[in-house]
């Protein structure tokens, strides 16, 4: 397979362009990352954004008008959404074509091209605003996205741990926002702070596929092009925390299984010499069925009906979660306690460094798999400054020796204790 990472392009200040020629896929993937800081008053925003901006253009007005000419294109596909990654959110969107090698079409990453500049730079606008109808439809599905996360108990149960132990730090936003900001918005504020954003925002363009760099650098810059203005700076977050006393939260709701998280702040910042040793530290701990804390835990105490621990990146935090019944809460939490503290004491072996190892390895190799998944993983690599390839990562994660995980291990420390509880029920 070819995998050739082209480098980056300036369309404009502040807006780049990376190829990523590959041979493997039969579609080319386009990805735009418009970079803002995690706000509260910002939050809600940027979700209403990523649920209008696919839903019409000023050439195709409606969204059934838009998505006519989008399977016109051979069933092509146009997503926006909205990521947290650490305090930075990220309004997206992605549109995937059929490569023109493939079709009888050889203008199609034109006309793509075209339709996403029309998404992006010329929505559907009434009266100042964005389109009363579409804005008041979406606005209403956002307020069941937010409201609906409760659905989703193991999801909400981590994220609620994050929320609670960073409570006083933006890494609490929610990603899609709050149902307080958004009874306030309106739809030509919405338009006002959009055309702000884009003007001011960090951008980077992704194209992940069989393409010809000066065709695409030539393409994008007849198409993508903006009115700048002082770019922002987005500031990094903040990592360490002293911890005087370890919190214990709990949520009460009408549920059938409880739901135990606890959060460690790891002390350890992406690029850290030990980075790859907590991610090891981890992944021993619970990042499958070989790790501890399924083994002992969940087979041998039969505790719990999953059990997982993984790690924030760019918040550097490890999240323990665990599905238990409501009477297991106090041995479970010391048992996931007890476990944390033998690792860091070195009660590990070395099959037990391989075998996480080839997990990670593995993990990591199939982020060339899907498109999606490679160019959000490329993109992750910029947001935290690195140079870092595939290959050089793996070589990271093989150095890695018991002794720097033990080290790494150390610095961990317990921040939050949370537990979803059945309503009417305190801690057993």
């Amino acid at each position: 397979m070819l995998l050739n990472i082209l480098g980056e392009t300036d369309l404009d200040d502040g807006v780049r362009l990376h190829i990523i020629k590959s041979d493997k896929f039969k579609t080319n993937l386009i990805g735009v990352y418009i970079k803002r800081p995690l706000l509260k008053e910002e939050a809600t925003k940027n979700s209403m954004l990523s649920m209008l901006l696919n839903k019409g253009t000023e050439k195709y007005p409606s969204f059934f008008e838009l998505n006519r000419k989008l399977e016109d294109l051979y069933g092509s596909i146009l997503i926006a959404d909205v990521m947290k990654r650490g305090e930075k959110h990220i309004l997206q969107l992605k549109m995937q074509l059929p490569n023109s090698k493939y079709i009888d079409n050889k203008d199609i990453l034109k006309e793509g091209l075209s339709i996403l500049n029309g998404a992006i730079n010329n929505p559907v606008i009434e009266n100042g605003g964005f389109k009363r109808e579409s804005f008041y439809q979406e606005k209403e599905n956002l307020k069941e996205k937010i409201e609906g996360r409760i659905n989703d108990k193991m999801k909400f149960a981590v994220e609620r741990c994050a929320e609670k132990m960073c409570e006083d730090e933006n890494y609490s936003i929610y990603e899609y926002g709050s149902l307080e900001e958004l009874e306030k918005l309106e739809e030509k504020e919405l338009y006002n702070y959009y055309q702000r954003i884009l003007s001011t925002s960090p951008i980077d363009f992704f194209i992940v596929g069989n393409v010809e760099e000066e065709e695409v650098k030539g393409l994008f810059k007849e198409y993508m092009k903006f009115q700048r203005e002082d770019i922002i700076t987005i500031p990094r977050e903040n990592i360490y925390k002293d911890i005087s006393e370890v919190k214990e939260v709990e949520d009460n709701f009408n549920i059938n299984q409880g739901k135990l998280t606890l959060g460690y702040r790891t002390n350890i910042p992406y690029d850290s010499d030990l980075y790859q040793s907590s991610i090891l530290f981890s992944s021993i701990l619970g990042g499958g069925p070989n790790s501890k804390l399924f083994k002992n835990v969940r087979e041998r105490e039969s505790l719990c009906y999953y059990i997982f621990s993984k790690i924030d990146k760019f918040k550097s935090i490890m999240l323990v979660s665990s599905g238990i019944e409501f009477e297991n809460f106090q041995k479970t939490r010391d048992l996931i306690q007890e476990e944390v503290d033998s690792l860091k004491e070195g009660n590990f072996t070395e099959d037990d460094i391989e075998i996480a190892k080839k997990s990670i390895i593995t993990s990591i190799k199939s982020l060339t798999d899907t498109p999606n998944i490679l160019m959000d993983f490329l993109y992750s690599q910029i947001l935290s400054d690195s140079l870092d390839d595939i290959e050089n990562i793996i070589s990271k994660i093989e150095a890695v020796n018991k002794e720097s995980i033990m080290e790494a291990g150390k610095k961990f420390e317990l921040d939050t204790i949370y537990f979803l509880n059945k309503e009417g029920e305190g801690r057993q």
